[in-house]
This record gives structure tokens, sequence and C-alpha cells, in this order.
């Protein structure tokens, strides 16, 4: 028996304790009979940490008794009648409780009970079994009941023992364990009021032993109602059950266990019994047939606290395709507790479950290292399993399918060498706060009419991609952590169809969420952010729903459609990205309706190389470059937007761009609101363009299109400016209290001016360079401020009128004898004055400021007043800066 010297007290010896205060002084022969006993006892360190513990204190009894009854009862020293219970096995302990109050308070000792607990159980801790199928360890320093250990004996004292030899050493030693297994006598006797050392009444028993409480002695006599069983194979005990030897509760002791036949068709518990780890201690392994097999029947068993492996000499498919560490079968719902699961087998599984019915409990189960899958879920089969570790399985840590529908929770499955979780071929589940990381293939995959329901999951690390769903799958993934993965967070191809809302899809090494290959989805609710490329990626013929979503910093562009991609995109935040907010591109033609996009570091929505769609009653705002751009062929419907704040234009349409531009509010950006050019011809319709920091409308550089029915207002420059070799036609526009012209036109351009209205701008409503011819019909120009032919008859300078930031158009001349340049001009006022009887030439009618007036010629100027040396004379306002979008495809 081992000896337990640990606890509070075990350095001190019983014998150095002071005797109580109500017992006399020791007498001589008293003191040599004491230091007879043993010097080390098993329970010296028990007897201290009773005496400390309890403070126990030797009372008198309230009924008469023989003077020795009354000195072993009341005067024998706590030390000494401990020392006596350590050699009482449990029974007997129990036993001896009965005798006075005195005696069941030391009995009740908890080293006495970790002593007897830790010979029949072994464990170093108590296991609790407060119910069936519920088993947990306890820290006993820590636990609400004062003697743990005598509670857990109580839990789990009908059982059968299972070790190797143990059923013949027991058996062949019935003194050695006398007290643990034949009792049921005694206690009877103590029931019926009998001892063979007094005479007390039954009524007396019950008054000093329990103080009345028959519950309390029923309790005792509970616990010793069945005796201990001991088996030296698993089958054996399994046989006891059938047999009802016992009420179905099997320890299995510390050991390797191998190739028994273990079918289970009974709701027994089986659970192992060792010290320290005891799943590490309790090894059960078959290298034949499937180790553990559930079947019908089964339904409530238990088996915990144990390795459970499946280690075939011969490992291939044509011996052990259907062979598994453990395998639950139709109608059985067993629990399965605080085991390690380990497959050697490269086919199979490592656990089983399959079939109509097949509903197990699995929890803080390990499943790892296996050389296939480690949990398969199958045929119609649910279960719940919840806190295992399944990791470095060579295929995927789960595999469901063909209608299995598991609840999983807070499983973690990670570094596994395929995929972590694979749903297939009609199979669903309810996985929640799963933790699925660093596996070689995707987190979890989806494929051929799987319907999963993800919640909640951290999805992460994974060395492809995060969520991979393509061949018609669909699913649900709601409120997950995806990021840092490889490749996209979450991947969607092959006319599949998942649900992806409120997930945090972040930091992964490419986008975060990728639909292709004729993909489909619903996409809402995301926060999508920090991913190296575009936020979502749609292409090749997708066509998402992408709806309500936060798209922000990433360091690639926001939302990227091309090849021919789709969708409704509606209702998003897009901003603070790089690159462009929305890229479309090379035939795509998605609708973008109702999104906010904004604060980007480059274009806030880019069409180029014929890409098309529709964007409609969106926020366009606060871009380093223009709020959209359109360029090479593509041919977007642009619908009641609001385009604002820009560091560049509103729309930048260019490079043969098209478009039909309507009901937009343009208005705030640094440049021109609209910007046309090279060969562009896009329609204006219908739109607001005001309070912008430069003009309204430049078209120049060969641009042309149609501007109709627009209002073009409070603009700082020209309302509309049209330049080098433009073509554009302008119908029942109103172009009206812009702080310099109405419409300039200048360099070779032309323009269709039709039923325009023109009013209240000013330096004027219309402005035609030299050498220019437009066709007109039904203009009214009327009520125009006419600013510049105002300061010509004053006689003013006109850098008065404009200073160096606008443009306004009259006489160009050039003086030889200041030696000025083409780029410097001089307004006709300054040549009367302030180059009076120099050599002057007349260049053209144009747009410039007076650089005389500027201060940037070598004579000052006498109307302008303190020059401003500014050396830089345009004839156009600034060109816009287009997008470096394209460098980085």
């Amino acid at each position: 028996m081992a000896v337990e010297e640990s606890g509070p007290g075990a350095q001190n010896s019983p014998y150095q304790l002071r005797r109580k205060s109500l017992v006399p002084k020791r007498t001589a022969a008293a003191s040599a009979t004491a230091s007879a006993c043993p010097s080390k006892s098993p329970m010296e360190g028990a007897s201290t940490s009773s005496t400390e513990a309890f403070g126990h204190r030797a009372k008198r009894a309230r009924v008469s008794a023989a003077p020795a009854e009354q000195y072993l009862q009341q005067k024998l020293p706590d030390e000494v009648v401990l020392k006596i219970f350590s050699y009482l096995l449990e029974q007997d302990l129990c036993q001896a409780a009965c005798v006075c109050k005195r005696f069941s308070q030391l009995a009740n000792d908890p080293i006495l009970w970790k002593r007897l607990y830790m010979e029949v159980f072994e464990y170093t801790r108590p296991m609790m079994h407060p119910e069936p199928g519920r088993f947990y360890q306890v820290s006993p320093e820590e636990h609400e009941h004062p003697n743990p250990w005598k509670e857990s004996f109580q839990q789990l004292y009908k059982g059968a023992h299972v070790k190797p030899g143990f059923a013949e050493h027991f058996y062949s030693n019935p003194g050695r364990y006398k007290g643990r297994e034949n009792m049921l006598v005694s206690l009877h006797a103590i029931r019926r009021g009998i001892h063979s050392r007094n005479h007390f009444s039954r009524h007396h028993w019950f008054k000093i032993f329990f103080g009345g409480n028959c519950e309390k002695a029923s309790l005792i006599v509970k616990m010793a109602s069945i005796p201990f069983q001991y088996y030296d194979t698993i089958e054996d005990a399994l046989g006891g059950v059938q047999e009802a030897h016992f009420d179905g509760l099997i320890f299995v002791h510390s050991g390797i266990y191998t190739d028994e036949w273990i079918y289970i068709e009974s709701p027994i518990t089986m659970i192992g019994a060792a010290p320290g780890k005891v799943a590490d201690k309790v090894v059960i392994e078959n290298t034949r047939d499937s180790t553990f097999v559930f079947m019908e029947g089964s339904e409530d068993a238990y088996v915990g606290y144990m390795t459970i492996r499946f280690n075939p000499d011969d490992k291939s498919a044509q011996h052990h395709n259907a062979h598994h560490c453990l395998e639950i079968t139709v109608n059985c719902s067993p629990n399965i507790d605080h085991c390690i699961i380990r497959s050697t087998c490269t086919v199979g599984s490592a656990v089983c479950v399959s079939g109509q019915g097949a509903c197990p409990t699995i929890k803080h189960c390990n499943i790892s290292d296996c050389e296939n899958v480690g949990l398969y879920i199958t045929d119609h089969a649910q279960g719940i399993y919840e806190d295992n570790e399944i990791s470095n399985n060579a295929l995927a840590g789960i595999w469901v399918k063909n209608h299995g529908n598991p609840i999983i929770r807070r499983n973690h499955i990670h570094h596994g060498r395929d995929v972590g979780v694979f749903t297939f071929d009609h199979g669903m589940g309810y996985f929640e706060s799963c933790n699925i990381h660093r596996n070689r293939i995707a987190g979890f995959e989806v494929k051929a009419y799987a319907n999963p329901t993800v919640v909640r999951c951290e999805i992460h690390h994974g060395q492809t991609g995060g969520i991979y769903v393509h061949e018609k799958g669909r699913g649900q993934f709601i409120e997950n952590k995806i990021y840092a993965n490889n490749f996209a967070g979450v991947w969607i191809t092959s006319n599949s169809d998942p649900t992806i809302r409120g997930n945090a899809i972040f930091n992964g090494n490419q986008g975060g969420v990728y639909i292709f290959g004729d993909g489909r989805g619903l996409i809402e609710g995301n926060d999508i952010y920090g991913n190296a490329l575009a936020g979502i990626q749609i292409r090749t013929n997708s066509c998402p729903i992408v709806r309500q979503n936060k798209i922000h910093d990433g360091q690639h562009g926001g939302i990227y459609v091309h090849e021919k991609g789709q969708g409704v995109i509606e209702e998003n935040e897009v901003y603070s990205n790089t690159l462009a907010g929305v890229w479309v591109t090379t035939g795509s033609t998605p609708v973008l309706r109702r999104n906010r996009i904004h604060s980007g570091k480059q274009v806030g929505v880019y069409f180029y190389d014929n890409g098309h769609g529709v964007l409609e009653d969106n926020d366009i705002y606060n871009h380093m470059y223009s709020g959209v751009q359109i360029r090479t062929g593509s041919n977007p419907k642009i619908r009641r937007n609001k385009i604002w704040g820009g560091q560049n234009g509103g729309i930048l349409v260019y490079n043969s761009g098209l478009g039909f531009i309507e009901d937009n509010e343009i208005f705030d950006n640094a440049m021109a609101g609209v910007w046309i050019k090279t060969d562009s011809n896009p329609t204006l319709r219908r739109n607001k363009i005001h309070d912008g920091r430069d003009g309204g409308i430049c078209i120049f550089n060969g641009g042309r299109g149609l501007l109709e029915e627009n209002d073009i207002f409070r603009n700082a420059q020209a309302g509309v400016l049209i330049s080098t070799n433009s073509h554009p036609i302008l119908r029942k526009n109103r172009i009206f209290d812009g702080f310099a012209a109405g419409i300039e036109i200048t360099n070779h351009a032309t323009a269709t001016l039709e039923a325009n209205q023109i009013f209240n701008n000013r330096f004027g409503g219309l402005f035609l360079a030299s050498g220019v011819n437009v066709t007109m019909k039904d203009n009214k120009i009327m009520n125009n401020q006419d600013a510049i032919e105002k300061a010509v008859s004053r006689g003013q300078c006109l850098y008065k009128i404009s200073s160096y930031t606008s443009y306004p158009m009259h006489d160009f001349y050039r003086c030889h004898t200041c030696n000025t340049t083409d780029r410097n001009a001089i307004c006709v006022n300054c040549i009367k004055k302030c180059h009076q009887g120099h050599d002057v030439e007349f260049i053209r009618h144009d747009r410039f400021f007076c650089d005389c007036g500027a201060g940037t010629l070598s004579n000052p100027c006498t109307l302008a007043g303190e020059p401003t040396h500014d050396t830089d004379t345009l004839y156009d306002s600034a060109p816009p800066i287009e997008s470096n979008t394209l460098q980085h495809n």
C-alpha cells in the first residue's frame, strides 16, 4: 500500500502535539505506550493535518458508558486514533465513523481518504461524477466540499476495475481487501442497532453517531451495497455488464490493452483510471479491427480519459478501409470525453460517425497526427462535438458529407496537412467558435451542394485560403474572423452561392473576398480591410450581391470587377484604400448603388478597358485623384451620384471613354467638375456642377460629348472651357453665377451651342478666342457682370481682375521693346500705359492673365501695383492628374 506523507503539517511528528484540553495529562505508562508505536506511520502527515485542519477536541459523551469505552471514545489522543484509522479500508472506516461523533469527524480526515482513494482509483486529483455521463477532475484545495476525496469515492464506488493481473491478485488475497467487499453484513448489524463492543440501543446510535440523521446512515450503507469487481481485460468487464454483476461503470487502469474486441451495445460507462494525465497512461489499441465500435443499444454509453489507437501492421486500403479508432453506427449516441485518438492507417478515419440516428457527444478529445481524416461524419449522422483539438492530420481535420449535420463548437483545428474542415456532397453542420488555422489548404472548404453554417469562428494563417466554396457549394458564414491567410480570405467559384455576413476579413496576403468562375453569393455587412490585394474581387461572369460592407485601408483597391464580372454592389462604405475604391474593367457590368466611396489615395470609381455597368445614387468624395474616371471604351451609366471634395476633378473621361452621366451633383472639387479629353465622347444630362474650386466642365485635346440640360454654376473658373481641337455639343444648359466666364472656347476648338442660357457670370457670358468657329442657335446670353469689358473700358490692368489664378479672355499683346516671349502676355491697358511708345504686337484674343500686372517683366507695371513675382503663365486650366492605377494591374 502506498504511503501518503503530503499535506499540511506532514513535517511534524504527531507525538509532538499536545493532548486536547479535555484529556488528562499522560501518565508515564501512557507515554511509554505511545512511544512504543512505530516512529514512521503511514498516516503521520494525515493525523497532523486532521488535528490542524479540523481542531478536533475530545468531548464526553452525553450517555453513560463503561470506563474503557469512555477512554477510547473521549480520551484517546487524536493522533493515535488517526493512526489506527490509517490501517482501515473504506467500509471499516465508515463503520468506525458510526461509533461516536468524535470518531465520525476523525474518520472524515481528507488525508485518510486520499490514501484510500488513490489506492482504489489511482487519480491524483478527485474525479467528480455528479451525474451520468459527466466526469471532471477538481483541485482538492479549491473544491467546495470539505473532503472531495470521500465525496468522489462515494460517487465512483459502484464500479468494476480492469487491469492485467488485477483479478487474480485480488481474489488470491481476500484478507488483504477485507473491509472493501464484505462489509455488507456488518453495516446491516449497525442498522439494527447492534455492535460487538457495546450495547447501546438503536436510538442511542442514531443520537450519538448521526444526530438522528437517518439519511447519513443510509448513505454509508448505500456506499457499501455493491462490492467491487476486478477483471483482467476490458472484454471480461463488458461481459460482467451483460451478467449484471454491477451497474455498468468500468475503470480501466494504467496499461496498454491491445487487440481486444470492444463492441459496445449497452449504456456502459468506461473511464480511464491513472495518476497524473489520465489519458496518457491508459492506452487501448487495436491492430486488426476498429478499436471501439458503438452499436445500437449503446445510447448514453460513456468512454472517457484514455488513449484510443488504431495501429494496423498492414495499413493498406485492402484490409482497413472500414476500420477506425472509433466507429459510431446507426441509432446510438455515446459520450466520448477527454480521449486521445490516434490512427496510423492511411485509409478510413480516426473517428467515423455514420448513419441515421448516429448522434454522439464528443468533448475535450485530441484527434491528431492521424494518417487520414480526423473526424468523419456522414450518411445523415449528427452529434455534438465540443472543445476538441484536431490537428496535424494527413487529410481533412473534419469531413462532413451526405447530409451529415453535426454541431461543432469551440474546436481547435490546426496544422492539418490538408484542409481544416471539408463539407461536400450535401454535407451540413453548425460550426461555432472554432479556431481553424495553419492548415495546408483552405481552413474551411465547401463543395457539391454542401450547406454548413459557420458562426463566430477564427479562420486564419492558412497556407492557401481561408474559406473555399466551389462546385455549387453553399453555406452561411456569419460573424467570423478571417485573417492572415496566404491567399484570399474567402474564395467563391463555379456556381456556388454562400452567404458571407458580418465577418471581419483582414490582413490577407492576397485579397479579402474573391468571386470568380460564375460564382454568386451574398456578401453582406462584413468588415474587409488591410488586405494585400483588392478587398473584394469579382471576375469571369460572377454575379454576387455585395451590400453593407466596410472595405477599407487595403494595400490595393477596394472592389475590383473584371473579366465580365457582374453583381449588385450596394450600400457599402469603401474608403482609405491605396488604389481605386472601385475598379470596373474588361467587359464587366456591375450595378453600384447607394455606396459611400471616399477618402481614397487614388480614384474613387475607375472604369477602363470596356468597363461598363451602372453607378447610381452613390456618395463619392475626398479622393486624391478624380472621383470617377472613364477611359478606353468604357461606357457606364452614372446617375444620381454626389461627387465632391476631390483633390483633383470630379469626373474624368479620357482616352476614348464614353458614358451616360445623368442627374449627378458634382461640386467642391479642386479641379474641374468634369474633364473630357482625348477623343472621349460622353453624354452629360441634367447634372448640377457647382462650387468647384476650378472650372465647371473642361473639354480639351480632341474631347467631344453631348452636354444637355445641365446646371453649371458658382465655379471659380469658366463654367465650360473648350480647348485644343475639341468638338462638343452644348444644348439647353444653364451656365450662371460663375466667378469667371460662362463659356470659353480656345485653341482651334469648335462647338455647337444650342438653346443655352448664360447669365450672371463675373467675367462675361461667352468668350471666343481668335480663329474659333462655333455653331450657335437660340442661346440666351444675358445679365452677365462683364468685369473684363468694364476693366478695359476703365483702363485697369486685367491682373487686378484675375490675379494669377484666373485666365480671362481678352486681347493678347507682346512687347518687342521689352523683349517679352510668346509665353508673356500683356493686356491692352498695360500696352497703352506701361508700354506706351514701345514696339508692340497684337498676337490674338485668348485666355491669359497679364504678366505685366503680375510683375514678371523687367519694367514694373504702373497700373497693377506691387508685383507678385509669379513667372508661370498658362493658357489653359491645369491639366488633370491621371491615375497610376493601371501600373498596378
